[in-house]
């Protein structure tokens, strides 16, 4: 049976699944998109995907006519159709096919799904090696801090670091301060209390990276938002990164430098067993 993707307003075929050769996402990249996973049926933290999907569309002028209940619904159904459970999930919105007028715009509403693919499980035991990014973040640029289709260059610096074994690039902004990874936010932790860039650096909001913030307040671990350079990163305790997949992957490596005593530390174990902690709470049975 082939893979049901919802296209616009129905499921279809993956194989008969077709976009219009003038759609704004193809030619220009003027779209977004989500990354989401979902645990026995249940999106983990849908309402938080699908607030960032409409703050960001409203920001860049993305314009539909979608409502969130009904995005949920289309997601259930791509989950539902393809027989899946334990899946990854891609939500992508674009304006559609060029239009001379806002009210003849048609926007394009993609949902794939495909089964789960978790990171290696040494990278939880022993911790990951991550590169220093070549590449800079621009603070004036419109689109960052938002998901956009406009992906390339994040996937260029993803494949520089896989061609060094490693598992994620590290980005500086081009006034030198610690941004993201390609696909994660990043967090230090130094004498017991957590670091993070602020949004505003800016850094995309990542649904995990919120998720660690109320997490870390519940457990009354400090956090503080704050501009970061190379040298916060040199001098760490302990580094990690989360996306909703990865979850919270301790790094133990930055280039040929050894985060803290080279092993996974005691705030990544914790915030990690939480961060399973709260998957299994809310995604834990069928509703």
């Amino acid at each position: 049976m082939a893979r049901q993707v919802f296209l616009n307003d129905k499921l279809i075929d993956m194989d008969e699944a077709g976009l219009s050769v003038m759609d704004s996402g193809f030619l220009y990249g003027a779209g977004l998109f989500e990354t989401m996973r979902s645990r026995n049926g249940v999106v983990f933290r849908l309402p938080d995907h699908l607030d960032r999907l409409f703050q960001s569309a409203e920001a860049l002028s993305i314009v539909h006519p979608y409502e969130k209940p009904y995005i949920s619904d289309a997601i259930g159904k791509v989950l539902q159709a393809n027989g899946l459970t334990e899946a990854r999930l891609r939500l992508t919105l674009t304006n559609g096919p060029l239009a001379e007028s806002e009210e003849q715009r048609k926007p394009t509403l993609l949902i794939t799904a495909a089964e789960s693919r978790p990171y290696p499980a040494q990278y939880y035991t022993t911790g990951a090696l991550v590169i220093l990014c070549p590449f800079r973040q621009n603070p004036t640029d419109p689109t960052c801090g938002h998901k956009t289709t406009c992906y390339y260059p994040r996937l260029l610096a993803l494949n520089l670091a896989h061609q060094k074994r490693a598992a994620e690039a590290l980005w500086f902004t081009t006034d030198n301060r610690l941004a993201e990874g390609c696909v994660s936010n990043v967090f230090l932790a130094k004498n017991g209390t957590l670091y993070t860039p602020p949004v505003e650096t800016p850094v995309l909001p990542g649904i995990a990276r919120k998720t660690v913030r109320q997490l870390a307040s519940q457990q009354a671990i400090n956090l503080v938002e704050k501009d970061l350079y190379i040298t916060d990163i040199l001098e760490a305790d302990e580094v990690f990164l989360t996306n909703v997949v990865m979850e919270v992957l301790p790094v133990i490596q930055v280039e040929k430098h050894t985060v803290g005593d080279g092993k996974v530390g005691p705030i990544a174990k914790k915030v990690r067993e939480s961060f399973l902690q709260a998957i299994e709470q809310e995604c834990g049975r069928q509703p």
